[in-house]
């Protein structure tokens, strides 16, 4: 922590958090509680990355930073910091001493006091989860895998620069991917990510479609969108998706294109073409990384085209900086017939 007082009266003092995830908790949603802790204090907040700066009054920076590390030790023992937390902090007395600050923290620890709260009323699963989505946790850095051939694929991201990914549907491909990436952008490994997937129909003819670029598109990249508003709070994607952090383009339409500092994610890549395969993959610019998803058997090209997704593979597979992750059928984790109907397909295919 670092104190830089200008003179007598004013203060600067900067807190280091552990990651962003921490500071989106403790800002609250729409940063509600950082604007109430504002109100309080008159301290001017800034985040810095990773680092909070206070500068205002000496004695109100004071009072803002133990406010802040009290959310803080709230949030490292509960996993959450409740807009109850906030309350009853921003409601106390600001001018006690240190015996009723400890008192206070104690009381805001108190596992009984906080168990009651949460008995008085009923919350289902699905409450929790909005709760918790509110509060700032997100299911970004809880995302795990769940197979080995999961475990191997995220390794792989986090390691290579171009990552293949072929396997039948529900293996999480597109999801662990989506996942990976909003890491990196949390990290700040990258600054952007650009969700890419061609426009290509499963064997009917939508025809034309209404509205702007994005309403046209947005059938297409459904699931990508699906999984990005599973793992973040719904404002929270559009807060990124407007300051152009997040962006959804047609495969079309990265023609021409040059992306730094970028993670781009494929999907549906079994639908692409040659040409437009080499095409998307030379958009990678300086430390910017590709992870491309599809599934062979689920081929919506023309007939006799050949797959960019397999003419790739095959072409790329033996590069330094390139992995090629299978996943299988056992992989899968979605419903539990899911992996039965994949099989009796597979099953019949191979019969004729």
């Amino acid at each position: 922590m670092i104190d830089k007082a200008a003179d007598d009266h004013m203060s600067e003092k900067s807190i280091q958090l552990r990651s962003q995830s921490e500071a989106q908790a403790l800002f609250g949603p729409q940063d509600d509680y950082l604007r109430r802790l504002r109100q309080l204090t008159d301290v001017q907040i800034v985040l810095r990355g990773n680092v909070v700066v206070l500068s205002g009054e000496k004695d109100r920076v004071n009072q803002c930073e133990d406010l802040l590390q009290s959310w803080r030790t709230i949030l490292n023992k509960n996993q959450e910091l409740l807009d109850s937390d906030v309350t009853k902090s921003l409601d106390s007395n600001p001018d006690h001493d240190e015996h009723d600050k400890d008192y206070l923290e104690q009381d805001m620890l108190n596992d009984t006091d906080r168990a009651e709260e949460r008995s008085s009323v009923e919350v289902s699963t699905r409450t929790r989860e909005i709760r918790a989505a509110q509060a700032g946790r997100d299911k970004v850095s809880a995302v795990r895998a769940k197979t080995p051939g999961q475990a191997s694929y995220m390794e792989a991201m986090s390691e290579k620069s171009l990552v293949f990914c072929d396997g039948p549907a529900g293996c999480g491909k597109t999801y662990l991917a989506v996942a990976t990436a909003l890491q990196a952008l949390r990290d700040e490994e990258v600054r952007k990510i650009v969700l890419v997937r061609p426009a290509v129909e499963a064997g009917e003819k939508l025809g034309f479609l209404p509205g702007d670029m994005f309403a046209k598109v947005n059938p297409f990249v459904r699931p990508l969108l699906d999984a990005m508003n599973d793992m973040l709070d719904f404002d929270q994607v559009r807060r990124y998706m407007a300051n152009d952090v997040i962006e959804i383009a047609p495969l079309a339409f990265m023609r021409g294109r040059t992306l730094n500092d970028t993670f781009m994610i494929l999907d549906e890549g079994q639908n692409t073409t040659i040409t437009q395969m080499k095409m998307f993959l030379t958009r990678m610019g300086v430390n910017s990384r590709i992870v491309v998803t599809g599934d062979a058997t689920q081929n919506d090209l023309p007939k006799g085209t050949v797959s960019g997704l397999q003419d790739g593979i095959r072409r790329l597979s033996g590069i330094d900086g390139v992995e090629i992750v299978r996943l299988t059928g056992q992989d899968i984790v979605r419903h539990r017939l899911v992996r039965q109907i994949v099989s009796a397909y597979e099953a019949d295919d191979s019969d004729t």
